[in-house]
This record gives C-alpha cells, sequence and structure tokens, in this order.
C-alpha cells in the first residue's frame, strides 16, 4: 500500500470538494455544500451523462442488495465507501426481506459518520463507521464489525462506485482480494466502478477529480481491468454489465443514459 492509512479526521472540510457529498448533489440530497455543486456542474460540461449514471447506480444498488438477500439468503452486508444516507440504503432494502439482517456501512467522510449515527440511533443491526476502505485489517477488526458481521457465515461486502477513488499504487485489485481471503465461501462481492473506453475522458475525468479533490481519487479505468479485479470468483449472471442493464426491473426503471462517454459497469462475484 503505497499511502500509509492515516487516522480519520472528524474536520469536514467545506473548502474541497468531497466524492461523497457530490454524489449525494447528483442524487438530489441537501448534504453538499457549495464546492461540490460547482465541482459537479464543471464535470457535467465535459461529462453531461454523470447525473444519470449516479441515479441508475443507486438503482443497481438496489436492486443487488435485494437480490442477494432474497434469492441467496445474504443476511450480512458490509458497505465500503458508502457515501451519505438517502432513500432506500442498503439496511433498509435488507431489512425488508429479513429485519434481523445486519449492515456496517464504511466511510471516511465525518460528514457520513455523523449523518449515518443519526440514521441509525435506533436500529441496533446496523452500525456506520469512519475508516479507509483500503484498510481492511482495521475494518474487521472494528467492535461495531465484530459485533454485527459473522465472518464464519457468508458476507455480501460492496464496493459500489468507489473503487474509482483508490489509485493504482494502492492496487483496488489487491483490496478486493483482501476482503475475499477474509469470507467464507458463498460470500459474495459486489463490484462497480466509472470506466470508459475512450482515453481521453479517462483522462480528463480522472485528472479534474484529483485536482479537486486534492488528491483523494484514483483513476477512471477501462472495463477489463475491472474484470481482472475479481479473479478467482465466479462471476454471477448476467456478467459485468453497464449497471442499469444488470436485472432490470420493470418496477424500477431510471432515466436513460444519453450519452455514454463514461459508464457504471459492473455486477456480483461470488467466492467459491
Amino acid at each position: 500500500m503505497s499511502q500509509e492509512i492515516q487516522p480519520q479526521s472528524s474536520t469536514v472540510d467545506v473548502s474541497i470538494p468531497s466524492v461523497a457529498r457530490m454524489y449525494d448533489y447528483y442524487l438530489g440530497g441537501k448534504d453538499n455544500y457549495a464546492v461540490d455543486r460547482e465541482a459537479c456542474d464543471e464535470l457535467s460540461k465535459v461529462v453531461p451523462s454523470t447525473q444519470v449514471l449516479a441515479l441508475n447506480n443507486r438503482r443497481f444498488l438496489r436492486r443487488v442488495v435485494r437480490w442477494l438477500a432474497q434469492e441467496h439468503g445474504i443476511r450480512q452486508f458490509v458497505d465500503h465507501g458508502s457515501g451519505l444516507p438517502t432513500q432506500d440504503n442498503v439496511h433498509q432494502v435488507a431489512q425488508q426481506v429479513d429485519p434481523d439482517s445486519r449492515v456496517v456501512y464504511v466511510d471516511n467522510d465525518p460528514i457520513v459518520l455523523a449523518h449515518g449515527r443519526a440514521l441509525l440511533e435506533e436500529n441496533a443491526n446496523t452500525a456506520v463507521i469512519q475508516a479507509d476502505m483500503r484498510d481492511t485489517e482495521g475494518i474487521f477488526g472494528h467492535p461495531e464489525v465484530e459485533r454485527l458481521i459473522d465472518v464464519k457465515e457468508p458476507v455480501a461486502a460492496l464496493f459500489v462506485s468507489v473503487l474509482h477513488c483508490i489509485p493504482d499504487a494502492d492496487d483496488p485489485a489487491a483490496l478486493v482480494r483482501r476482503v475475499a481471503e477474509r469470507l467464507v465461501p458463498g460470500s459474495f462481492l459486489v463490484v462497480c466502478q466509472l470506466v470508459s473506453e475512450d482515453a481521453a475522458t479517462r483522462d480528463f475525468v480522472t485528472e479534474f477529480m484529483r485536482v479537486s479533490t486534492h488528491g483523494n481519487w484514483g483513476r477512471v479505468r477501462q472495463e477489463h481491468e475491472l474484470r481482472a479485479f475479481l479473479d478467482g470468483l465466479e462471476i454471477q449472471e448476467p456478467g459485468l454489465v453497464e449497471v442499469s442493464t444488470w436485472l432490470p426491473d420493470a418496477s424500477d426503471v431510471g432515466p436513460e443514459q444519453l450519452t455514454k462517454e463514461w459508464i457504471e459497469f459492473g455486477g456480483v462475484a461470488r467466492k467459491p
């Protein structure tokens, strides 16, 4: 790991755009600041599909959690880089299937910790922890994770639209492998990230976000790179796809992404 894991700050820096708050703005949330909105507006000038992409990514998260809970009986979820609470959060979707489902949210943004804890005050089966998602040992050794997650039983580890925040030097593929190694066979990993097959788009967005977030960013990648993150795992049907096409639900249809300069690409893998 190229960057030493630093203690997490409890201070919200409103002078630097936050990926979590930018995502909140694209979803129509209120937990964002002028600096986040300005960054989103500048980004959308070059990649105008970004808000639609974010909305469809959220719908994918709902579908995949419901599918894991209903079709595979998963009752434990660890959501890496969870972002700010919004509608139909992981615990709400999973607990509609089984109220005993247990969820841990992980994010390094202090505003996520504050808002998440307020939301979950009366939900004993759910917790939010502030941690660097690269710190697998610290996360799985956290008291709240140890309280809620039984690693002797199947777990769903979620990396939904967050791996592009990890630079190549910190090896996101190794992160996915480390988490998979912690889980028993029959567990699942949900992985998606921003990809583009257009070099100009990849370069612009990567540099724009790196500068805007003061280095809290990784890279827009290509589809084949994400596939390599899941080597050794069993990719579930319908495979790795643009996420709005992953087991679409007629009752939850999102807006169509009219331009495809970049997409959210991913799916679900099972640990054999």
